[in-house]
């Protein structure tokens, strides 16, 4: 969910491109060889609970072709530096300045159909992405987690989207891999789920102690990495035309609209009113948004 006016601005001209032309242009995200044939991908914004600017989903998206059309690698992990995995899009002013990481047609919806398109993307990748999950993974993270093929997360780790509190999600996954009830009580509350009930729900693929994570993440991605890579590629294709057929990407492409949709509305116009200029005012109407509930934000000191 975004409200960001990119679009408008581009037409002014003037942004920075936020697309690496190389990965010596990396500066949000940190890139290491885990094993033999894995490579992992680090989101690097802790101080901001790697909030998802367009420059860290430029390069995110970058690094993870680059590791595609290497033949050294045949599986890709991406986590989160720092406490969690991503708390979500970047509300408080990361994006000033810059262009959006790819072209995207503009109109109604752009941001949606955008962020959407992006993550999606990583389906269409010949090499699996594991998304290792830890702490938070909210709204945009948890988007950016859906799009990766297999999703290994901490058992105390928190899945939601607090954002349809005053808005609807640009990338509408609940019913799908959540399920319709527990999807629907999540759209309807912006409460959470554990690591635990993501991984029974299916949403995530499994669940591991927090102190586990990252050895069992490892030790996966490595049996996965001992397969040869173009029986992988056609396996892995195998299971999203499957789900495509089904109807989730058109049901996904379609929820953008209603995403846009919900910036009209005036609860969403109220919240946004409410977050003025400055990480200050932004920080008082997310904790606002949340302490009626007692979650998120409000539930740390």
């Amino acid at each position: 969910m975004s409200y960001d006016n990119d679009s408008d601005a581009a037409a002014d001209g003037g942004l920075q491109a936020s697309w690496p032309s190389s990965a010596a242009d990396y500066s949000v995200i940190l890139i290491d060889e885990a094993a033999p044939n894995v490579r992992r991908i680090t989101l690097n914004r802790p101080d901001k609970r790697n909030a998802l600017n367009h420059a860290l989903r430029a390069e995110v998206l970058h690094a993870l072709r680059e590791g595609d059309l290497d033949d050294h690698v045949h599986v890709q992990i991406v986590r989160g530096a720092g406490k969690c995995f991503s708390a979500g899009y970047d509300l408080g002013g990361g994006n000033e300045g810059l262009e959006y990481p790819f072209f995207t047609p503009p109109g109604e919806g752009q941001y949606p159909r955008h962020v959407t398109e992006g993550w999606m993307s990583i389906w269409e990748l010949s090499k699996p992405v594991i998304a290792q999950v830890h702490g938070y993974c909210l709204a945009g993270g948890s988007e950016l987690a859906t799009g990766c093929d297999v999703v290994y997360m901490a058992e105390d780790a928190q899945m939601g989207y607090p954002a349809v509190r005053f808005g609807v999600p640009d990338m509408q996954f609940h019913a799908w891999l959540v399920g319709m009830r527990r999807g629907m009580e999540m759209m309807l509350t912006g409460d959470s789920i554990t690591g635990i009930e993501a991984a029974e729900l299916g949403w995530a693929t499994r669940a591991y102690p927090a102190e586990e994570l990252e050895q069992a993440t490892l030790e996966m991605a490595i049996r996965m990495a001992s397969l040869p890579t173009d029986i992988v590629r056609l396996n892995k294709r195998a299971v999203h035309r499957q789900m495509e057929v089904m109807g989730l990407r058109q049901g996904i492409r379609q929820g953008t609209e209603l995403c846009s949709l919900a910036m009209y509305q005036k609860s969403f116009e109220e919240f946004i009113s409410q977050t003025g200029q400055g990480s200050g005012k932004l920080t008082s109407a997310l904790q606002k948004r949340d302490e009626k509930f007692g979650d998120y934000r409000t539930s740390e000191t």
